[in-house]
């Protein structure tokens, strides 16, 4: 129990910004806390949950929706979306492996970084905008969960793109499948109870960001970093909210 929670407690370290930092933080646990990655979306979701049904019935939906991913980039430290603006811009910018990993080295945004975080907070806006009320919760939380999912089946069949150490190669290739297992059932638990036979939707459509995203990087840098598990996650988030306005 005592491996569980520290394993728990390193996945929120990793993923969130939470103050927990009376507790050693140890990336080597990386690869075994991944499993409980899930559990790190279905607590930011709750969060999420909570302040929709503080502010539903005082503000517009346009200014909840803007709130809600203020909260959840503040919750977590700004973590994916910085991912995404350097993988935009190392992808967008680079021609061959070489270029588009320097690339992505460079802590400086760029045209492409700074077109795909407009996008990225402008589309979330807009899609939480138009979820219909009644199921708004239900893909508010599935989304966050199926974001934090994504991480599990690309970790466990990419390598690392980088021969040097870092948060992304402890992850790349190191997901086992006992791991990913798990985490899918976690995944699989929370949005098929949440949204039922319409779980089908999200799920397949956070499935294709894994697949056709874990091809894209497999074919440009013969692998994954950081960077591109947060493209990844911010994808996955944008896939679900459009799943829920789909279904209005």
């Amino acid at each position: 129990m005592s491996t569980i929670f520290q394993d728990i407690a390193a996945a929120f370290q990793f993923l969130t910004r939470l103050p927990l930092n009376r507790l050693a933080y140890k990336p080597d646990a990386l690869p075994r806390a991944a499993m409980y990655f899930p559990l790190v979306g279905f607590a930011v979701g709750a969060g999420v949950a909570g302040l929709y049904r503080l502010l539903q019935t005082h503000l517009p939906s346009a200014v909840i929706a803007l709130l809600i991913v203020l909260f959840s980039t503040l919750v977590t430290g700004g973590l994916h979306e910085d991912g995404l603006a350097d993988a935009a811009d190392a992808f967008g910018g680079g021609w061959n492996r070489q270029q588009v990993l320097a690339i992505m080295k460079d802590s400086r945004i760029g045209s492409y970084g700074a077109l795909a975080l407009v996008f990225s907070v402008g589309g979330r806006v807009l899609l939480l905008t138009y979820i219909p009320a009644a199921s708004f919760i239900q893909y508010a939380i599935s989304a966050e969960v199926l974001c934090r999912w994504i991480i599990l089946p690309l970790g466990a069949v990419l390598p690392s793109a980088r021969e040097q150490d870092g948060q992304g190669a402890r992850i790349a290739r190191h997901v086992s499948v006992i791991s990913l297992a798990v985490g899918t059932l976690i995944s699989l638990g929370v949005v098929g109870f949440l949204l039922h036979m319409s779980a089908v939707w999200p799920v397949a459509a956070a499935s294709a960001v894994a697949l056709f995203g874990g091809l894209y990087f497999k074919n440009r840098i013969g692998g994954i970093t950081g960077d591109c598990f947060g493209a990844a996650s911010q994808l996955t988030l944008l896939a679900v909210y459009f799943c829920g306005v789909w279904q209005r």
